[in-house]
């Protein structure tokens, strides 16, 4: 889900840069509103702005995800349904923060264990049995603001492989940088991806996977002057080990 806000803001804006991410969690007592939108004048923190609009002033042009919404305390959602009503939001220090150019995700676990039982069911029949746990949790009036509802899929093993090569693309960019090629082979991938399978956390260990089976090691070989500017290099599965070699990068036409 935040990978798909991530793609998203490079798609409307041209860079994850205008992705801003608000863990929820953070914001679960009724104190947190001030943090949000800002402290009133006389109280601590009055000079800083709010953490949301602050950064809205600074990128009106911006994807809004808010992460794990239904952790936030009840009078968070009354501040948003300012925002989803009217595309603006009145700041700690009375000034109108515009929300017109922004695009507002709230993910949510909210039905998880339910699609994770209903994986064989049809997508509408899953989406209908969440959307009843959404109502039963969430106020009416904050339901109704929200143009459309997503229900993702539990993931599963087929899928790993294919977010795996997604985030290696992140590497290969950062390699490309250093004048540097990355390959690496199906059988290394497929090793990678059942690393970090779960389907509890989803494919948040599949990061750490990657890291502790080619990023780390490969930072390494770097360092020590193995590979270098021009060089490809291929990750490759032997021996039921991960294994690096390199070859010169073909020079361009």
């Amino acid at each position: 889900k935040t990978e798909l806000c991530k793609t998203l803001a490079e798609f409307l804006f041209d860079s994850e840069e205008h992705l801003i991410r608000i863990d929820m969690s953070e914001f679960m007592e009724k104190h947190s509103v001030a943090r949000l939108i800002g402290a009133p004048p006389g109280y601590v923190g009055y000079e800083e702005g709010g953490y949301l609009t602050e950064q809205v002033r600074r990128k009106p042009y911006s994807v809004i995800l808010f992460d794990e919404v239904e952790k936030a305390h009840p009078d968070v959602f009354n501040v948003l349904l300012q925002v989803l009503d009217d595309g603006r939001m009145t700041d700690g220090q009375g000034r109108t923060v515009d929300f017109k150019n922004t695009v507002i995700v709230m993910t949510s676990n909210l039905g998880s264990q339910m699609i994770q039982q209903m994986s064989g069911d049809d997508y509408q029949v899953i989406k209908l049995a969440v959307m009843g746990e959404v109502k039963t949790f969430f106020r009416p009036e904050f339901v109704n603001r929200i143009d459309e509802v997503v229900v993702f899929h539990a993931l599963d093993q087929q899928h790993i492989g294919g977010i795996a090569r997604i985030q290696l693309q992140g590497l290969e960019k950062r390699m490309a940088r250093l004048e540097m090629g990355l390959t690496v082979s199906d059988a290394a991938l497929a090793l990678i991806a059942e690393a970090g399978f779960d389907p509890v956390f989803g494919a948040r260990p599949l990061k750490r996977a990657i890291q502790e089976r080619i990023e780390n090691p490969l930072s390494k070989a770097i360092l020590e002057g193995r590979f270098g500017a021009r060089d490809r290099v291929f990750v490759d599965l032997v021996g039921g080990r991960i294994e690096f070699r390199s070859e010169p990068m073909a020079e361009a036409a």
